[in-house]
């Protein structure tokens, strides 16, 4: 119920996304750098998939979707920020912030969901990827099939 992949599934159903490019990915933590990994899941549309980036097949507008969840096991004194960040070609293109605070009424485990949107013209070659400051917190275990990033081509022009 009210997942990405059950939009996607609509979406899919309806015939929107087959002419057009479209991946949907499950994002875990990263391997080697800082940017979070790409697990197949989903389709891989129009727009190559590799491991830690999207490279764009097709020049249009996009709509960009960053769903993540993440899991602070302990609760802490001090406020963590935790921060998204959508790259283009290694350049931060939009980012969030949010801070968690920890109150009296913290519980041993605490959940948080983020997610960005992001609609933005992009060229063949441009490539996409996410990075998080504390990827340590993303909920893999309990969650992990709703961490995801999803570009859907939206249309030819600006």
């Amino acid at each position: 119920g009210n997942t990405s992949e059950d939009y996607l599934r609509t979406l899919r159903i309806q015939n929107i996304l087959t002419k057009r490019a479209a991946a949907y990915m499950r994002v875990s933590n990263p391997i080697n750098s800082s940017k979070l990994s790409l697990v197949e899941k989903g389709i891989c549309e129009g727009i190559q998939c590799e491991s830690e980036e999207l490279v764009i097949r097709e020049e249009g507008l996009y709509l960009i979707h960053c769903h993540l969840n993440f899991h602070f096991p302990d609760c802490s004194n001090s406020p963590i920020d935790l921060k998204i960040e959508l790259l283009v070609n290694d350049k931060v293109d939009r980012q969030t912030l949010s801070t968690w605070c920890a109150s009296e009424t913290c519980q041993e485990k605490t959940f948080k969901t983020l997610f960005q949107l992001h609609l933005t013209y992009l060229n063949v070659k441009d490539r996409i990827s996410v990075t998080l400051n504390h990827p340590k917190f993303l909920n893999e275990i309990s969650l992990p099939n709703d961490n995801v990033l999803e570009v859907l081509r939206y249309s030819d022009e600006m």
